[in-house]
């Protein structure tokens, strides 16, 4: 019999991590993989409450007491078959969701006892599974004749080609990269989510039908128009790919440098992918400031690190409990030398041609707004200059919408988010041309990468229900 007390002798355990004082050396993952009995010790933890608060803020709402107990009963294969029924990426959500602010988060456990490591036994379960000959069983699907256009190798593009391929459609993904991922593999450090990770979801995506297209601009290299002929129907996972540069006046001193373009030449450049010698950035030997509190900003310093910066100094306008990055990647951030200074309002870039500095001010926290955040307030008289050789600014993304979206019926807002009719039309996320879907972060804004999975795998079935499949 289940021991439900386990938790009162058994501690919540992550994975052993490596020291900071190694991990800052390579930007391979920090966090060794679990040994199958401390994954099912830890599993066997969870209370399996009867309304599991964890599967409720879990934005894809996966099965996580019944694969837990499958994990702790040893049942691997059951346990990863049931986790992607769910969520077509369950490894990659398990290691780079923030669950203290979701699943974990809402843990019975979380007060007083530690939550259940949900994700990194989430990441076990999958990684196991694979490397003992899992895979997907497809042998009942019927094809069905149709066939789907993916335009983006992201979570939301992978997550609608799953459910597609599920169903007997044929999805073709089309990327501008040559690696599939989108900012899984070019935005996200392999500190965090090794390449190998997403080649292997991409073999196996392969294996059960999809057929990718890379390097290939969609507008440049193929016409939209192309497409629409030669589909039944096309989903638009394009991203978000254009970075907020703030107010700042004096931005274009050489040394200025948004977030996106430098996460992306480190990936280049650590895949040993060709790009431009002035678009390789180095930050080897610089006083680095980072402007912004997200996972993105987090990002950013810890590549600096690894990189070799004299120093790095994140700044953020609110104070640490209320920024909206993962409390976990500060703490790693932190460990690994990175400076915070809460509480700060860039005010202006100093510096003619180079960067030489930032003009800050304090903050403090005045009234929430209609979404519950707090605004920051600059408290006069407390200006500082902070010196910096390099900055980059991590204040989020907005999509970059392309010329052929106007010829094809395709309605943007003003910030450039793609219009759909969401979850709530007849057919989920269909956008003004009837045989267009979307979905992910060009349609709900910048956000976590389960966000772009879910609405993927919604965004699929509003295309079967439009297909009749």
């Amino acid at each position: 019999m289940k021991d439900h007390f386990r938790f009162l002798h058994v501690p919540r355990t992550d994975p052993p991590a490596l020291k900071p004082e190694l991990r800052v050396r390579q930007f391979s993952e920090i966090h060794a993989p679990f040994e199958s009995d401390d994954a099912a010790i830890q599993a066997d933890r969870c209370l399996d409450c009867g309304n599991p608060y964890c599967e409720w803020k879990c934005p894809v709402h996966n099965y996580i007491p019944n694969w837990l107990k499958l994990a702790a009963e040893g049942r691997i294969r059951e346990a990863a078959e049931l986790a992607h029924r769910t969520n077509p990426l369950p490894e990659i959500c398990g290691r780079i969701c923030p669950q203290d602010r979701l699943c974990e988060g809402a843990c019975t456990l979380e007060d007083g006892f530690g939550a259940v490591t949900i994700g990194a036994v989430e990441r076990y379960i999958t990684d196991t599974a694979i490397a003992e000959g899992w895979r997907p069983d497809l042998g009942e699907i019927e094809p069905t004749g149709k066939r789907v256009a993916i335009v983006g190798a992201g979570p939301a593009g992978l997550s609608c080609a799953d459910v597609l391929v599920r169903n007997g459609v044929s999805p073709t993904v089309y990327d501008q990269h040559p690696e599939i991922g989108g900012l899984l593999t070019f935005g996200i450090p392999e500190f965090k989510l090794e390449t190998e990770v997403i080649r292997r979801r991409r073999r196996l995506l392969e294996e059960m039908g999809v057929r990718f297209l890379l390097n290939r601009r969609i507008g440049r290299d193929l016409s939209f128009t192309r497409l629409l002929d030669q589909y039944d129907a096309v989903f638009l996972g394009l991203g978000t790919y254009r970075g907020i540069r703030g107010d700042l006046p004096a931005e274009q001193p050489e040394g200025v440098v948004l977030a996106l373009p430098y996460l992306l030449s480190s990936a280049r450049r650590i895949l040993g992918l060709p790009q431009d010698t002035d678009a390789c950035i180095d930050m080897a030997g610089q006083r680095v400031v980072v402007l912004g509190g997200g996972d993105t900003a987090m990002d950013c310093n810890r590549t600096a690190i690894r990189q070799g910066a004299r120093s790095v100094t994140c700044v953020y306008r609110r104070d640490e409990i209320n920024m909206p990055g993962s409390r976990r990647e500060v703490q790693y951030a932190r460990q690994e030398g990175v400076r915070f200074l809460w509480n700060r309002q860039p005010r202006e870039i100093l510096g003619d041609r180079h960067v030489t500095g930032i003009r800050l001010m304090q903050t403090c926290l005045g009234e929430a707004d209609e979404q519950g955040r707090r605004h920051p307030q600059i408290i006069s008289g407390t200006e500082e200059i902070l010196p910096a050789d390099r900055v980059i600014i991590a204040f989020g993304f907005l999509p970059d919408p392309p010329d052929w979206f106007g010829d094809s019926y395709i309605h943007t807002l003003p910030n450039g988010l793609v219009c759909t009719t969401g979850e709530s039309g007849e057919f989920a996320f269909q956008t003004g041309n009837p045989r267009v879907f979307a979905g992910g972060d060009m349609v709900r804004g910048s956000s976590l990468v389960v966000h772009a999975v879910y609405e993927g795998r919604s965004a699929a079935q509003g295309i079967l229900d439009y297909l009749e499949v």
